[in-house]
């Protein structure tokens, strides 16, 4: 069942709550130790940072897919750490990143370390409206598999020193890295961590630098070398990965390699078809333990499978509705939408029923398919505007309308699909900030319940966002 750990962050108490949801997610997630580890130190510092830079927010972390479906066997899955605040907002993202930079004379090490010790860190933010941020981590560092650059003999000009080797910052009591083995904050760049034998990664979010523009997300940045920052992009331009600072491209159908940074996966050209990602985000009402929502995606050939269930009512009897509508998904990859939710209807007899939408991608005829049973909401993104996709009154398990149209449409490098369930309210506007359109799409689902919400107006439902998004096109 989709166990989600929801915990509000507005006293020093809570930061303890915030380690052990991450390390209760690791274990769901089947993390060893040292990666339990640090899953418990990103969940730490992203909760003392909710409570020094933004007055408190709220700490979600949940066991997610990753965000690249590869080809056949399903995945295991990551821990995801979101951190999600109506702050003051961040004037500059690029700064807050930085190994010594600090508003509240801390030893600043707070993100940095969240971007070392993390696979994916992902960060936007909007003054006057608050900052989200986004963490994963998986059984093995997905970064750990590519060789590490060579470690400069100096450091690069214009990059702050970090905290002294063996020290890290714990705001929630300062000690040294929160029982995290007793290792500094990250290994140098190219230097081997000796608490878990890998060689050290490339800071995932080092050398990028925040769009000029109102709206800020952290990027990779273009033509620099290893471990320093480039001046911000033009205004209206997204930053670009940085030449010959990424890892081997992860092309559609799953293959090895992955090129870290803000933007995920690099999209493979080979096939005649971009790649895809997947994110989402997962509220459960009321800080329930278990939500009645459910997301999941499956890659089978060419193509990418993504469902959104939302169980009726709440709890448990409304989570075990939605997961075995996930089950039945892995089971069935290669079913159009309306095939699939037509097994559904059977795979979840006996459950309360669900609400299910179903949207498929072709990567090579680059179309999508969708389909969609009950109150789920969906909107494409297209050149003109967004598109709203409807689904069909019934409920899934309960009572099947007897005709099942799919809607078929383009797919571009410019669309991006955003599924929800009922808990978004109806009136709710998509981004339109270009470098978030293109960042990850946990990051988009995120900052996206965080604009239909307010801590005066909370989410009325279970509510989850769900987005699919292809990924960003070579750069030369």
């Amino acid at each position: 069942m989709p166990r989600v750990w929801d915990v509000p962050v507005h006293d020093s108490t809570r930061v303890r709550d915030a380690r052990v949801a991450a390390e209760g997610a690791a274990e769901l997630a089947g993390l060893d130790r040292d990666r339990a580890d640090a899953a418990a130190l990103v969940a730490t510092e992203l909760a003392t940072n909710l409570l020094k830079h933004a007055e408190g927010g709220r700490l979600l972390v949940e066991a997610v897919p990753p965000p690249d479906a590869g080809d056949g066997a399903r995945q295991a899955p990551v821990v995801q750490i979101a951190a999600v605040d109506h702050g003051p907002g961040m004037a500059d993202v690029a700064a807050a990143l930085r190994d010594g930079y600090s508003t509240t004379r801390s030893l600043g090490a707070g993100l940095g370390t969240c971007r070392r010790v993390a696979d994916d860190f992902h960060l936007h933010s909007t003054p006057g409206r608050g900052t989200v941020a986004v963490a994963r981590l998986g059984a093995t560092s997905a970064r750990s598999a590519a060789p590490a650059p060579a470690r400069p003999p100096d450091p690069a000009p214009g990059w702050p020193a970090g905290p002294a080797t063996g020290r890290a910052a714990d705001p929630a009591g300062g000690q040294a890295a929160n029982r995290a083995g007793g290792r500094a904050a990250g290994p140098a760049r190219g230097e081997t961590d000796p608490a878990r034998g890998d060689t050290g990664r490339a800071t995932g979010a080092a050398g990028r630098s925040a769009d000029p523009a109102h709206e800020r997300t952290a990027e990779p940045m273009p033509g620099r070398a290893p471990g320093g920052l480039a001046p911000g992009p033009a205004p209206g331009r997204t930053a670009e990965p940085a030449p010959g600072n990424a890892e081997p491209p992860l092309d559609a159908a799953g293959g090895a390699g992955r090129a870290t940074g803000a933007t995920g996966p690099a999209a493979s050209r080979g096939h005649g078809h971009v790649g895809v990602r997947v994110g989402g985000l997962n509220v459960p009402f009321g800080g329930g333990e278990y939500s009645g929502d459910a997301w999941g995606w499956v890659g089978a050939g060419e193509l990418r499978t993504l469902m959104l269930a939302d169980g009726l009512g709440h709890g448990p009897d409304a989570s075990r509705a939605s997961a075995a509508a996930v089950e039945a998904l892995h089971r069935s990859p290669r079913l159009s939408p309306a095939e699939l939710l037509r097994q559904l209807d059977a795979a979840l007899r006996g459950t309360r029923g669900a609400a299910v939408a179903v949207a498929q991608l072709d990567l090579r005829e680059r179309a999508l398919r969708f389909a969609g049973i009950g109150n789920i909401g969906a909107r494409l993104r297209e050149p003109d505007g967004w598109r709203p996709l409807l689904s069909r009154p019934g409920i899934v398990g309960v009572h099947r309308p007897a005709t099942l149209p799919e809607a078929r449409l383009p797919w571009t490098d410019e669309s991006l699909l955003i599924v929800h369930s009922d808990g978004l309210p109806s009136r709710w506007t998509p981004p339109t900030e270009p470098g978030l359109l293109t960042a990850d799409p946990a990051l988009v689902a995120a900052v996206t319940i965080r604009d239909a919400s307010s801590p005066a107006r909370p989410v009325r439902d279970d509510t989850t966002v769900a987005v699919l998004a292809p990924n960003p096109p070579d750069r030369s």
